[in-house]
């Protein structure tokens, strides 16, 4: 059951509303593991995140995504909250392995039937769907044999991306191939809070390659299966990387972080070619003689927009006497995910905090936005994560009333619109995420979500986050900040 999103009156034009440009596009997104549950159900079997969550002491609580929200049994419903706040589309993933359980072979025709239902009900009510190939939930099988270390895995993805564009490719016309595959390489092969849960440098770059040539063969399966106007993208959770101080010893920190986190994909994936300096920085651990002859002209495709997930920014400084970073910026790991950057360390910026700790700095967006432009000026963005998790409740009353989610949403928009007033080719904004949810590592102990999720009974509360972002969705309009 669902409680109803209450509207709040349109907040009338001021000289300081920001109208976003006709065409805007406002959506909202999630992720397979985190929403779907129905683990074993209609053919799926185990993905790495399965696996990793069921190992003792990999998950706050011992959580796994077994249930997570129910979303595989209620999806209509979540639906019907979506067509309730008016949001123009909606960003979810496949899950590979409910589709192709065991990563190779012919497809689970329940596991399409599912997204053909979904997608079928969000064209119905007027919501896009935007299909993300692979957010993280590689099948077992293929993480058993080597994972994305291995070159076949980019292989088997093609032929996923080929097998989910042949079935859904007259409902789907957006697609993204990879979230954020810093976190599948770094996180999950190098510092092991992510699942596959191991702690190889050397994996984790071979890793981060096979997710470049995994994008780069996906591309050209779904250009060849999907109709000429469909777009194609990759999102990226771009970091916003500041040295600490101006010293020649921050700029090389903040060079080697940026390297690590942003250039090994946007270089061979926009630019063709391995950044030389990230070459120099790993050269003691490999000769990248994993990269073979075409492969970064496999890899670098013709994408129709870049996504971009933005939190928090990342400070850096060279480390000093033994300080270095152990962890992944956020002291999550006694391992780094900084392959051939030892000699960092990481601060926590200063400002309000979210729920995760994590800093409040929507400046960090705006410059981020204007790098990017720089960097590749005719390349549409897409916004397609931005959010923050609070430690939200329902109150006696039956509402969850989330004023630091509004204000955190309201100057990241600001920052949106200032971007786009710069220049900046920005599409949409999807904010993340509908539901609260599994998150990863944390379980269910933080709540990013728009609408506030009861787990023992399922039961959706949408948050006033909910109603503000409905407002802002419906009317293009971004309220004067005494107007929240």
């Amino acid at each position: 059951m669902v409680t109803a999103i209450r509207r709040t009156a349109t907040a009338p034009q001021t000289a300081d509303s920001r109208v976003f440009p006709p065409g805007f596009l406002w959506g909202t997104a999630t992720a397979a593991y985190q929403i779907e549950g129905a683990a074993a159900e209609d053919g799926r079997t185990p993905s790495i995140w399965d696996t990793y969550a069921r190992t003792p002491g990999k998950v706050r609580n011992g959580d796994t995504g077994d249930i997570a929200t129910d979303h595989y049994h209620r999806w209509r419903e979540d639906v019907a909250i979506m067509a309730d706040l008016g949001v123009g589309a909606y960003r979810f993933s496949l899950a590979w392995p409910r589709i192709q359980p065991t990563g190779r072979g012919p497809a689970v025709q329940k596991g399409l039937d599912f997204y053909r239902r979904l997608t079928d009900e969000l064209l119905e009510k007027g919501i896009q769907p935007v299909a993300t190939l692979y957010h993280w939930d590689l099948p077992q099988e293929l993480e058993s044999t080597g994972g994305w270390p291995e070159r076949a895995t980019a292989e088997r993805f093609a032929e996923y991306a080929a097998l989910a564009a042949g079935a859904l490719g007259d409902r789907v016309h957006t697609w993204t191939t990879l979230n954020e595959p810093w976190c599948s390489a770094f996180l999950g092969y190098a510092s092991g809070v992510h699942a596959p849960g191991r702690t190889d440098p050397v994996a984790a770059l071979r890793a981060a390659h096979h997710l470049n040539l995994a994008h780069g063969q996906a591309v050209q399966a779904l250009r060849a299966n999907l109709r000429g106007d469909a777009r194609i993208s990759l999102t990226l959770n771009v970091h916003h990387v500041r040295p600490l101080t101006a010293s020649p010893e921050d700029a090389d920190a903040a060079r080697r972080i940026d390297a690590l986190a942003n250039r090994v994909f946007t270089g061979p994936v926009l630019g063709g070619a391995y950044p030389a300096d990230l070459l120099r920085d790993t050269a003691h651990l490999t000769d990248w003689s994993f990269v073979q002859d075409g492969d970064t002209a496999a890899i670098r495709q013709p994408l129709d927009f870049l996504g971009v997930n933005y939190y928090t920014p990342t400070l850096v400084s060279a480390a000093t006497g033994d300080a270095g970073h152990g962890s992944d910026g956020h002291g999550n790991s006694a391992h780094s995910p900084w392959p051939g950057a030892d000699n960092v360390h990481f601060h926590l910026p200063p400002g309000d905090r979210t729920a995760m700790g994590w800093a409040v700095d929507p400046s960090g967006l705006y410059d981020l936005l204007l790098r990017l432009k720089a960097d590749f000026p005719d390349l549409p963005l897409m916004i397609t994560e931005n959010g923050a998790a609070f430690d939200d409740y329902i109150n006696p009353g039956g509402e969850v009333i989330d004023p630091d989610r509004i204000a955190y949403l309201h100057g990241h928009l600001t920052a949106v619109h200032r971007a786009i007033q710069a220049g900046v080719d920005v599409r949409g904004y999807f904010l993340w995420s509908l539901l609260d949810n599994f998150e990863w590592g944390y379980g269910y102990s933080k709540r990013f979500g728009a609408v506030y999720v009861d787990y023992p009974s399922g039961r959706r509360t949408p948050k006033a986050s909910a109603r503000w972002y409905a407002d802002v969705a419906r009317t293009g309009t971004l309220p004067a900040p005494d107007a929240t």
